[in-house]
């Protein structure tokens, strides 16, 4: 049920050097936050990034750190994000044909109820295999679009989760996948009903 995909590291890479791009006032533990990935991580990320000279590190007070990019990481983030745009026709064809899977999987298993969690454009691969198995889209919930509208339905906070209808929950984005995941998991949600097909 799980796929496993390669140079997930550049994805995370990209995602600091995009945050730090639209504001160099972040700490590592907003980092953390924001990404879903363990602060000693993000530490290490910062480091390397600055080793390669992607980013600057400068003290602010009081006790803070400031993060610039550079015009070398202005240039790797356009690489990296040229790359992912490409990785993506690969990534979405082996999503549709693992989505295929898991809901056959779960229609078997007797769920007829399904949550999308994540709304990006894998969300919308997912929601277009659902259509093929007679599997009914509960809802779907995504903090960051919350209020606006997937295919019809109404996208919710995760925070609302708990007074919506389901069955089990999908993760339906692949950039977000682990911010995603961790904020089910914050919300409570067993991890036990969270499917996902992308893993490290």
């Amino acid at each position: 049920m799980n796929t496993k995909y390669s140079n997930i590291e550049p994805y995370k890479s990209l995602s600091i050097l995009d945050e730090l791009s639209n504001n160099e006032s972040l700490t590592q533990r907003d980092l953390s936050d924001r990404l879903g990935i363990a602060l000693g991580l993000v530490n290490s990320y910062i480091k390397n990034l600055a080793i390669k000279g992607f980013i600057t590190i400068k003290t602010i007070p009081p006790k803070r750190y400031a993060y610039y990019l550079t015009p070398k990481g202005f240039t790797e983030k356009t690489r990296l994000t040229y790359t992912l745009l490409h990785d993506y026709t690969r990534i979405y064809r082996e999503a549709r044909n693992s989505y295929r899977k898991l809901f056959s999987d779960l229609k078997q298993a007797g769920v007829t109820r399904v949550l999308f969690a994540g709304a990006d454009e894998v969300a919308e691969f997912a929601y277009i295999t659902l259509q093929e198995t007679g599997l009914q889209l509960a809802g779907v919930v995504d903090s960051d679009k919350a209020d606006d509208l997937f295919f019809g339905v109404a996208i919710h906070a995760i925070s609302d989760i708990k007074y919506l209808t389901y069955d089990t929950i999908v993760i339906t984005s692949y950039v977000r996948r682990d911010p995603v995941y961790h904020a089910l998991v914050n919300a409570g949600i067993d991890k036990a009903n969270i499917q996902k097909i992308f893993r490290d």
